[in-house]
């Protein structure tokens, strides 16, 4: 699984306008993008203008079809006039768990 966690800085009066926008592609994303898995909106606790985007995809093929699509690209031409963003935080695959407890 390929997962990414960014962050965006958002204009006050528009906090409404990016967690509407965020929402929308996600669903899109999640209904129509095979390898789209989870996509997730976080509001910070200590800043009520940043928000956070945790995305997972089967893996980096799926994202970069998710990146190239229309849903994206959408979010993007709207957020982008009273976002800052994307920071990017975290990004990579996820190890699987092969430990064992020790007896």
């Amino acid at each position: 699984m390929y997962q990414f966690l960014v962050s965006f800085t958002v204009q006050p009066d528009h906090r409404d306008d990016f967690v509407r926008a965020a929402a929308k592609v996600a669903r899109d994303s999640l209904a129509n993008e095979p390898g789209s898995h989870r996509f997730e909106i976080v509001a910070d606790e200590a800043n009520a203008d940043v928000f956070y985007l945790n995305e997972v995809y089967a893996d980096v093929d799926a994202f970069n079809t998710h990146a190239s699509g229309p849903y994206f690209a959408a979010f993007f031409a709207e957020a982008s006039a009273y976002a800052e963003g994307p920071t990017w935080l975290m990004r990579g695959n996820l190890v699987a768990d092969t430990a064992t407890a020790a007896s």
